[in-house]
């Protein structure tokens, strides 16, 4: 799996921000939705083309257009939707799937409680919207579940990420023959005792749409 952690100046000043406690719900999901197009920029870098030509004010050119079947983006439900609308700014021809998973506090497993993915993903690119990643389950769990739908090729964006987490998913889908991509914005110290990631910045999901009922 290859892993690829953003460095850049703004990801950086936006990444602080997120951390801060005192950022406001609003501010939040603005500099997630920034951020998230910054990060989508890497991560679309081995997007598909195929050659095209087009014609300018003068003459044919030649150039490139994104090849068909479209990208899938897959958010996970629910903190992922904070950052589609990054994603969809740069790609926007792309289609948009969604994927239900809750995680187990106890054991920290996740299971699926809702799905809407094409039933064939067979030649697709998908792309894995999670803010998170904490044990890594989810993102093991949401690649298995595509990878058996036949997709061939799935980046994964998170805005952070923890070194067990990381180590769990190479672990867990080294012998997937498909190619699993990994983009961040930054890779934390470690899990605490309760599977969150320390320093972190709290639960994306509450702080991008509030406490959860």
């Amino acid at each position: 799996m290859r892993t690829h952690v953003v460095d850049h100046p703004l990801v950086a000043h936006k990444l602080s921000w997120l951390r801060d406690a005192s950022t406001p719900s609003p501010l939040f999901r603005l500099l997630c939705d920034e951020l998230v197009t910054l990060l989508a920029y890497e991560a679309t870098r081995d997007a598909r083309v195929e050659a095209c030509t087009v014609r300018t004010p003068l003459a044919p050119a030649t150039g490139v257009r994104l090849s068909l079947p479209n990208p899938l983006v897959v958010p996970i439900l629910r903190a992922g939707l904070g950052m589609l609308d990054g994603m969809m700014r740069l790609l926007p021809t792309a289609e948009v799937g969604f994927l239900g998973l809750v995680r187990d506090e106890t054991t920290l497993q996740a299971s699926t409680y809702a799905e809407r993915l094409p039933a064939d993903l067979s030649g697709r690119q998908c792309y894995v919207l999670d803010p998170m990643l904490a044990t890594g389950g989810t993102l093991v769990a949401a690649a298995r579940y595509l990878l058996d739908r036949g997709a061939d090729s799935i980046t994964a964006l998170c805005l952070l990420a923890a070194p067990e987490g990381i180590a769990h998913v190479e672990e867990a889908l080294k012998s997937d023959a498909a190619s699993v991509s990994l983009v961040v914005a930054g890779v934390d110290e470690r899990l605490n005792d309760v599977g969150y990631i320390v320093p972190g910045l709290g639960d994306a999901g509450d702080r991008l749409f509030g406490l959860a009922q």
